[in-house]
């Protein structure tokens, strides 16, 4: 009877290990407009029935659900993979500017009831009107935001034009006025509505920040959203961030900063149709984007500051111990203080130990653990004191103090920690030995006493001893000690040459480097396509294909169209098939992001893009 058991539970393991677990979730844009329609989509990933939605108090009922489904298999080393997808849509649209909460969704797999996640969406305000009919001029000025934009551009073959209500950066602080030392976020933010932006280059010059300590954040990656500024939605993305921390009193004044843009404005025919809005010519356009300088107004510390002042402006709080009160002379004791908060922490002194007379004090071992955040540098600073009694009796250590100027409650604050009473008592080696018994825990060594007593030597006098080894002049090993390293100098002359050739020759690099980048733009693609963000993965199709045609050809961006690409590759020897698949392929994309795309298109244009740049590597270009 064991026997069938055992084999029964060896056949149901591998049956359970494969059972997929229930995913069903719930995902909508995290910012809408009122009186735009937008997709709300709850997937699961296996066959369900009864979905309950909740109740869409905010948002106007406009369709749904719309019901689809998608499956694949693969195999990969002999292993059999599947996926299975179930989509329902809603198409919402809202009423009132707000923050509206949608609660959960329940659904049924096999018998079981599954509950998605909520969802949190803002409504921004529609864009206002003015008397001339256009949108209200998003340039404003404040004391704490400031904002500049593009003069009108004409492009050379139409009439479209970029202007500075369309894109423009603003100078954003989170304070005008601070004291000194007391950190403030600086930010350059890009808004800009009715105007693609094909990709940033790295021509970004930034000011000197003079008067000011610079610590960055971490800046990660770029991301845009919706902002209602000044009557009008714009998609907005934060370009640069840091943390300043004013050096001194009085007004700081930081310099503008530019950012240059490549944009694709589409070129205007004299003669129109109605296809042209669809399927018209484009062009890049570069731009350099000016965020204006701002003032920070710093005030100086208040008068009356304690003697013993770090520097420290933020808010701190101090904690120590020490290691033992009850140990014996040349045995060493250690003192821990952790200092957390947030501030200028990478500024402030370390507290000093007051240690009595006949201790023998080390330099403290200081270990930060620290985080910049848009909110500051914050963490904790952990300082470790070791000395050393050098004679009997008992000590007093007084309490450690540390001072600091706290910005939440304006005014002068002293921690203290410790005040320990030491009991010393004699220890059992006697000092005139010269040396000192290791019996403290500490890792670091304590010096020898006494340097010119030696211990005498045991053992016999007469051992041999064991003589170093020796190379005789002239001989093989003589010359090969002056040969090796001028060989192996040679050899790493001719190599860093080379190398240092190639990195200098740029057009070299860019076409060396252009399938690489391109595979990054594709792997971008792929996740946002995995994730049906349809918008992103157009984006990220376009700027892998333009960008790899523009490194293998050695044209910037800006210049590149569909024309003169064919009639390059026509020079290059490249075949029509493929020219013509160039000109397709980038005309999808383009089509792609101002119609609608049918089911799969994203995945086929995928596969399109990918095969097109691996046909493009086998020719010399």
């Amino acid at each position: 009877m064991k026997k069938y058991l055992f084999a029964l539970l060896t056949l149901l393991l591998p049956l359970s290990a494969m059972a997929e677990e229930v995913v069903f979730r719930a995902e909508a844009p995290q910012q809408v407009i009122v009186g735009k329609p937008f997709s709300l989509r709850y997937t699961v990933n296996k066959r369900a029935r009864d979905l309950q939605a909740p109740d869409f108090a905010g948002f106007d009922f406009i369709a749904g659900p719309y019901t689809s489904q998608s499956s694949s298999t693969s195999f990969v080393n002999g292993k059999r993979t599947s996926s299975f997808t179930l989509t329902y849509t809603y198409t919402l649209m809202g009423i009132e500017p707000g923050t509206y909460s949608l609660q959960p969704a329940t659904i049924r797999v096999d018998g079981d009831e599954y509950t998605s996640n909520g969802v949190r969406i803002e409504v921004l305000p529609a864009d206002q009107p003015t008397a001339n009919g256009n949108s209200n001029n998003p340039r404003g000025n404040s004391s704490s935001q400031s904002n500049n934009g593009l003069n009108n551009q004409n492009t050379e073959q139409g009439s479209t034009q970029t202007t500075g209500e369309n894109i423009f950066i603003r100078t954003i602080v989170s304070k005008t006025r601070v004291k000194e030392q007391e950190a403030l976020l600086l930010s350059y933010k890009l808004y800009f509505a009715g105007v693609d932006v094909a990709q940033l280059t790295n021509n970004t010059r930034l000011p000197e920040f003079k008067g000011f300590l610079k610590q960055e954040p971490e800046q990660g990656e770029i991301q845009t959203e919706l902002e209602h500024y000044n009557g009008r939605n714009y998609q907005t993305a934060v370009l640069y961030r840091t943390l300043l921390f004013p050096q001194h009193s009085g007004d700081i004044t930081i310099d503008p900063a530019s950012f240059e843009a490549v944009l694709r404005v589409q070129v205007r025919q004299q003669v129109r149709s109605i296809f042209d809005d669809f399927f018209g010519s484009y062009t890049n356009v570069t731009r350099t984007l000016t965020a204006p300088g701002v003032t920070i107004h710093v005030d100086a510390l208040p008068t009356g500051k304690p003697a013993v002042f770090s520097g420290g402006v933020g808010q701190f709080q101090l904690t120590g111990d020490i290691s033992s009160q009850e140990l014996q002379t040349n045995e060493a004791v250690t003192i821990r203080l952790t200092l957390r908060g947030s501030g200028n922490m990478k500024l402030v002194k370390t507290p000093a130990v007051d240690w009595p007379e006949g201790f023998e004090a080390y330099d403290p071992k200081v270990t930060n653990k620290l985080k910049t955040t848009d909110r500051g540098v914050s963490g904790t600073r952990e300082i470790e004191y070791l000395a050393i009694p050098r004679a009997a009796g008992q000590y007093t250590i007084p309490p450690v103090t540390f001072s600091y100027y706290d910005t939440a409650e304006e005014q002068y604050k002293t921690l203290t920690v410790g005040g320990w009473t030491l009991n010393i008592a004699r220890g059992e080696q006697d000092e005139q030995s010269g040396t000192v018994v290791q019996h403290y825990t500490a890792k670091e060594d304590i010096r020898q006493l006494g340097t010119d007593i030696r211990y005498i030597q045991t053992g016999s006098l007469g051992a041999p001893k064991e003589q170093p080894m020796s190379i005789r002049f002239g001989s093989v090993e003589h010359w090969l000690c002056y040969l090796l390293p001028l060989l192996l100098a040679l050899v790493l002359f001719i190599v860093f040459r080379k190398r240092i050739r190639e990195n200098a020759d740029r057009v070299r690099m860019r076409y060396k480097h252009a399938n690489k980048v391109a595979q990054k733009r594709l792997r971008e693609a792929k996740q946002a396509m995995d994730t049906n963000n349809r918008q992103a993965f157009y984006e990220a199709i376009e700027r892998a294909a333009w960008t790899y045609l523009s490194d293998r050809l050695n044209i910037p961006t800006a210049d590149l169209n569909k024309e003169n690409i064919a009639s390059i590759l026509r020079d290059k020897q490249v075949g029509e098939d493929l020219i013509g698949e160039v000109r397709a392929v980038l005309s999808v994309a383009e089509q792609a992001r101002y119609a609608p795309a049918a089911e799969g298109a994203m995945e086929q244009l995928y596969e399109r893009t990918a095969a097109l740049i691996n046909n493009l590597e086998n020719q010399t270009l």
